[in-house]
C-alpha cells in the first residue's frame, strides 16, 4: 500500500493559479476537517488524487477561502464536512449561501477508514480532511439539508428544557443535602418536588425561623399546597421545626437555604412555561400530535428535533436505525456474540424513549404481560426487556405518524400471553 504524506499550505501562501490549472473544468471535492479555529480542506479529483491541502483560521480567513473556491474553474464543486457540533455551522451556512452544495459524512465512517487508505491507524487534521473526501467519493455521504425555522425553534425549546431541568435537579440535590444537615425531619414529611417546600424554605430558610413565625408559615404552606397538602402534614412540618435535631444555621447558611428555595421556585415556574409551550407546539402539528398519543408530548418533540419525523424515513426499520436501536452482533468462528443495539445517533432520543417504555411496561396490560414474560425468559434481566419494548414502540411510531391508531396487540403475539384481549 502506497504511503502518502499530508502537508497543508496556508490559504494566503497557496498557489491558486496552479490549483485552478489542475482543476481544469472537472468535478472537484472540497473536503473540510472542522475544528474550533484551525480548519483544513482538501481539494480532490474524482480519481482520488489530491490537488492541494490548505489550512486557514476560522472565521478570520473563511471568506477568503470561499472567494478562491468560487474562482475555481470546476465543472462541479462539492463541499463535504462532518457534523462536528456547532463549529462548522457558520462555514456550512456561508458556503451554502455562495451556491455550493454541501454534503455530510458520518464521523464514525471517517474514524473507521483511518487505516484503510494508507495502512496507518493515525488520525490528524490534514488526514481527516483527506478521509472525508475519500468517503464522500465512495458514496457514503448525504446532502446536508438545512433545517426549517420551526425545527430550529423546537431545538431551542428542547435545549431550554434541558437547561432548566439540569439546574432544577442540581438544586434539588443541594437542597436535600443541606436540609439533612439543618432540618432532616422536613424531607421525610414533604417531598422535595413540592412547591410548598420551596416557598417555605425560600421565605424562612431554617427551622428556627419557621418556628418563630409558626402561624404565618402554616398559612403559607396551606396556600401554596393548593389543597394537596393536608392540615395534618402542615402541623407535622411546624412541629418538626421546633424539635429538629438539625444543626443550627449561621446567617450565611440560612441565606443559602433561602437562595436554594427561591431558585427552585424560579426554575419550577420556568419549566411549567416551557412545558406549556411544548404542548402548544405539539398540538399545532398533526404528526407530532399522533406521536404524542404514544410517547407523550415532550418525547414526541425530542424525537422530532433529533431525528426528524417518521415521515422522513422510507420504512420502519430505517427509523429504528436512525434512533440507534437496530441490533449489531460480533461473532467469529465458534464464538457467538451478544446482540446489542448500535446506539448510533443522539442519546437524548433513546433516553426519553426509555422512560416512555417504562411507563408502557406497567400501564398497558399487553405490554406488561409481554415484558414480564421477557424478563422471566432472560433470567430476571429487566434492561433487555425495556430495550425490546423501546424497539417495538419505535417501529409503531412509523405507522402512527401516518395515521394508524396505536394498538399494542399488533406489537406482540397475544396468543402466547396470559391476558384477556
Amino acid at each position: 500500500m502506497k504511503k502518502r504524506r499530508y502537508r497543508a499550505t496556508n490559504v494566503k501562501q497557496a498557489n491558486w493559479e496552479k490549483i485552478t490549472s489542475h482543476v481544469g473544468g472537472q468535478r472537484v471535492v472540497f473536503s473540510v476537517d472542522v475544528a474550533k479555529d484551525d480548519f483544513f480542506g482538501v481539494l480532490m479529483k474524482t480519481d482520488r488524487s489530491v490537488i492541494d491541502t490548505i489550512k486557514w483560521i476560522h472565521p478570520q480567513q473563511t471568506r477568503e477561502v470561499g472567494e478562491h473556491l468560487l474562482d475555481l474553474d470546476a465543472q462541479n464543486l462539492e463541499v463535504v464536512m462532518e457534523p462536528s457540533g456547532t463549529y462548522g455551522d457558520a462555514l456550512r451556512s456561508y458556503l451554502t449561501g455562495l451556491g455550493l452544495p454541501v454534503y455530510r459524512v458520518s464521523p464514525k465512517r471517517v474514524h473507521d477508514a483511518a487505516e484503510v487508505y494508507d495502512g496507518v491507524p493515525s488520525l490528524h487534521d490534514a488526514k481527516s480532511a483527506y478521509l472525508i473526501g475519500r468517503v464522500h467519493l465512495d458514496g457514503a455521504s448525504a446532502r446536508w439539508e438545512e433545517l426549517s425555522d420551526s425545527r430550529k425553534d423546537h431545538h431551542a425549546l428542547i435545549a431550554e428544557l434541558d437547561l432548566y431541568q439540569g439546574q432544577h435537579q442540581a438544586n434539588i440535590n443541594r437542597l436535600e443535602a443541606t436540609l439533612n444537615r439543618h432540618w432532616p425531619e422536613v424531607v421525610r414529611i414533604l417531598d422535595l418536588s413540592r412547591v410548598s417546600l420551596y416557598t417555605l424554605i425560600g421565605e424562612y430558610g431554617n427551622p428556627s425561623q419557621v418556628s418563630q413565625h409558626r402561624d404565618e408559615a402554616g398559612r403559607l404552606l396551606l396556600r401554596t399546597g393548593r389543597g394537596l397538602l393536608s392540615a395534618e402534614k402542615v402541623q407535622q412540618v411546624l412541629d418538626s421545626s421546633e424539635t429538629s435535631l438539625g444543626l443550627p444555621c449561621t446567617e450565611g447558611e440560612c441565606h443559602l437555604l433561602q437562595l436554594l428555595g427561591q431558585e427552585l421556585l424560579r426554575t419550577h415556574q420556568a419549566l411549567n412555561v416551557i412545558e406549556h409551550q411544548i404542548s402548544k407546539e405539539v398540538e399545532d402539528d398533526l404528526v407530532l400530535r399522533r406521536m404524542a398519543s404514544v410517547v407523550g408530548k415532550t418525547t414526541s418533540l425530542v424525537l422530532e428535533t433529533t431525528q426528524g419525523t417518521p415521515l422522513d424515513y422510507s420504512n420502519p426499520r430505517s427509523y429504528l436505525k436512525g434512533l440507534g436501536l437496530n441490533l449489531k452482533e460480533c461473532s467469529s468462528g465458534k464464538h457467538t456474540g451478544q446482540l446489542k443495539i448500535t446506539k448510533r445517533g443522539p442519546g437524548k432520543a433513546r433516553k426519553y424513549l426509555y422512560f416512555t417504555a417504562l411507563r408502557w411496561s406497567y400501564k398497558d396490560p399487553v405490554i406488561k404481560a409481554w415484558y414480564q414474560n421477557k424478563v422471566k425468559r432472560d433470567g430476571g434481566l429487566k434492561g433487555k426487556a425495556i430495550i425490546a419494548v423501546m424497539r417495538k414502540l419505535a417501529l409503531s411510531l412509523w405507522y402512527v405518524a401516518r395515521g394508524d391508531a396505536f394498538d399494542s396487540r399488533k406489537l406482540f403475539n397475544t396468543r402466547t400471553l396470559d391476558i384477556v384481549t
